[in-house]
């Protein structure tokens, strides 16, 4: 028995317009469609350029969009006699399955450090429910099917920081010793209004991070309370916070 496997090909380089092109690959219990892309690559067509590592869904390297589905490659079990993998869409090609994601570093130096306060009599103290308040969001291996999926990252030309930087702000913002609110930043820099919490970012999240209700949410309504309400406005002046 075969599977067949339609695969995303474009050379950027090239005049030649992008497609898609059918292989057969012989079906074996259990397949993954990172399996059969590996198989493409190892005895069908050596010059299939795809991205991969750890093959155990810790890494995050083979996000591609299977099925017009953002997922990994490794995690998705072939289930079906037809399988169509293509590139992640909210980045740039660099060819066939690669995409260059080389921005996402940039926007995570973009949001502020961890700034801890001065600690009590040279000790930090924290409760156990703070820790594991902002724990969820270190799961995150980067593999940014959050920020492909994300119709405002992939459609629209705006200053949002995405889904997977929201988390990395709203880690740190719940972290008990940090001294920093990085709401109101994320909103007026960061174009944190553009997000209408669909939820499509967590939907497709391996690590079942609840993106948008534990993070996203939570960081629009402190900057809706920084910005708006008045007493937190005038309690922030007063304390010399811009």
């Amino acid at each position: 028995m075969n599977v067949c496997i339609k695969i995303f090909r474009h050379d950027p380089a090239s005049d030649e317009q992008g497609r898609f092109v059918e292989y057969d690959v012989p079906f074996e219990e259990g397949m993954s469609v990172l399996d059969a892309v590996n198989y493409v690559s190892n005895y069908i067509d050596t010059s299939l350029s795809v991205r991969w590592n750890c093959k155990a869904a810790r890494c995050g390297s083979c996000a591609a969009e299977i099925d017009n589905i953002p997922k990994l490659m490794c995690k998705t079990k072939i289930t079906s006699d037809s399988v169509t993998v293509g590139p992640m869409r909210a980045f740039p090609l660099v060819k066939d399955l690669v995409t260059d994601i080389t921005s996402n570093y940039d926007k995570l130096r973009s949001i502020k450090p961890f700034t801890p306060g001065k600690a009590q009599s040279g000790v930090w103290r924290m409760n156990e429910d703070d820790v594991v308040r902002s724990q969820e969001f270190r799961k995150c291996i980067e593999c940014y099917l959050c920020m492909d999926v994300c119709h405002v990252m992939r459609l629209h030309n705006t200053n949002y920081v995405g889904p997977r930087h929201v988390i990395k702000a709203a880690s740190i913002d719940m972290h008990p010793l940090d001294s920093l609110d990085r709401s109101v930043e994320l909103k007026e820099k960061h174009g944190l209004g553009y997000c209408n919490v669909t939820k499509c970012c967590q939907d497709v999240c391996p690590e079942k991070i609840q993106i948008t209700d534990n993070a996203i949410i939570p960081e629009k309504e402190r900057a809706a309370d920084a910005i708006y309400d008045p007493i937190i406005r005038l309690i922030r002046k007063i304390r010399g916070v811009k």
